[in-house]
């Protein structure tokens, strides 16, 4: 969530960055002024009956103890508790308006960010080369069929499309790489490893910015009130909502392997072949919470984490700049990182990570305590952990053999105990 300060005192420059993530915006921030300063006036109003209130009730009170009548008095005084009574109601029903308008914005681009849609995001780097395969090359799909590790058709029995179902040496990849990766974060980057919950409540979804705006695109379960995750940094981040942290605490890094549930899985016709978007999905996930002055210098931390996992199963990848109206709804800054797949001949996005600076912070009150006694919105970092279906389409596609084999990297023969699928 925005400061409404920001509006009241830089409007205009508000409405200029804020244009530059979607188109129809800057009227939408012109209402919030309108009714914060509705508001404000209300306020200010309902201060002045308020005090006129008191006044009466003091002079009430002195001619009460001289003997006076005071029936009169007591009726104009009722009067001004129902005007006042009258004016909370109108206030409280402007702050609910402002409230949700206000939920509804996006977080602010940071100056770094390049202006524009897709076609404006900037590569910053690439590592490693495409596989050079000089023989016909087969898809994830293709593969996983003839290898008896992914069953598509039976998880369209088992829960309809969008769901993937790993077999034998399949499951057993997936565990591998699970272990791998968290073994990597918590043993070399200085992550503590959680295992949260997969249901939230409806604060925590609040919180990260999923609610209201992605509420068709969640699982909700009606009867109590939650929801069912759609990525790990949703409990990660949470775990300290409406907490005041002490500033020696931070910064506090998390990792945490969770099942992702998402009912919008993807644009209709766009990567709906295999297992590159799913309403189910796991993902080793890293959040990161720190003092503002330190979230920039934590981002390229994070993305050097997720290079790193990338970098050790020997997978070429490059690493992309997001532009403003590219960017996710809490995103003030944004990197993706995306793998080469030999099979579709195509970049695939595994990791995205953002610096959402204080915009869900002050969503889930979240704060710390300076030295010099001042409670501060800390920063929120999310995102650069790697998205397991995503990465197994990978490593299938580019490690694959003309025997119709595909190698196990290196680097997790030790967790999954062979040298080929």
């Amino acid at each position: 969530m925005l400061d409404i300060n920001l509006i009241r005192h830089n409007l205009l420059e508000t409405k200029l960055k804020l244009s530059s993530r979607a188109k129809g915006l800057a009227p939408l921030v012109d209402e919030i002024y309108a009714l914060d300063s509705k508001k404000r006036s209300l306020q200010a109003e309902i201060e002045k009956w308020r005090a006129l209130r008191n006044k009466q009730s003091k002079e009430i009170g002195l001619k009460k103890l001289q003997g006076e009548k005071v029936e009169e008095e007591f009726v104009a005084l009722k009067e001004i508790g129902s005007k006042i009574e009258e004016k909370e109601k109108e206030l409280a029903n402007l702050e609910t308006q402002l409230n949700a308008l206000l939920l509804s914005l996006p977080n602010l681009p940071h100056e770094s960010v390049p202006c524009g849609g897709s076609e404006a995001n900037l590569v910053v780097r690439t590592w490693g080369e495409p596989p050079q395969l000089n023989f016909p090359l087969k898809t994830h799909w293709e593969l996983g069929k003839e290898l008896g590790i992914l069953d598509l058709e039976r998880s369209a029995k088992l829960s309809g499309s969008g769901f993937s179902l790993f077999l034998g040496k399949g499951a057993k990849l997936q565990r591998a790489l699970i272990h791998f990766m968290l073994e990597m974060h918590t043993q070399n980057h200085g992550y503590k490893e959680v295992w949260p919950p997969y249901l939230v409540r409806e604060a925590c979804m609040m919180g990260t910015g999923h609610l209201p705006k992605f509420a068709n695109d969640m699982y909700s379960i009606n009867n109590d009130g939650l929801y069912l995750i759609p990525t790990g940094e949703v409990p990660l981040t949470n775990l300290h909502r409406e907490e005041i942290l002490p500033e020696s605490s931070l910064p506090l890094r998390y990792v945490a392997y969770t099942p992702c549930f998402r009912l919008e899985a993807g644009s209709a016709g766009k990567d709906t072949r295999g297992i590159l978007r799913l309403h189910q999905f796991d993902k080793v996930e890293l959040v990161q919470i720190t003092k503002p002055e330190d979230s920039y210098g934590a981002l390229e931390e994070m993305v050097k984490h997720a290079e790193n996992v990338l970098q050790a199963l020997n997978l070429c990848y490059r690493v992309v700049l997001l532009a403003s109206e590219d960017m996710g709804f809490g995103a003030a800054k944004c990197y993706d990182i995306e793998v080469w797949a030999a099979g579709i001949q195509n970049w695939l996005e595994i990791s995205s990570v953002s610096n959402l600076e204080n915009f869900q912070a002050r969503r889930m009150n979240l704060r710390y305590k300076s030295s010099s006694g001042k409670n501060i919105l800390c920063h929120t970092l999310n995102g650069s952990g790697t998205a397991l279906p995503r990465l197994v389409a990978a490593i299938l596609e580019n490690n694959q053999k003309e025997d119709g084999r595909v190698l196990i990297p290196e680097k997790i023969r030790a967790y999954f105990g062979e040298e080929c699928l």
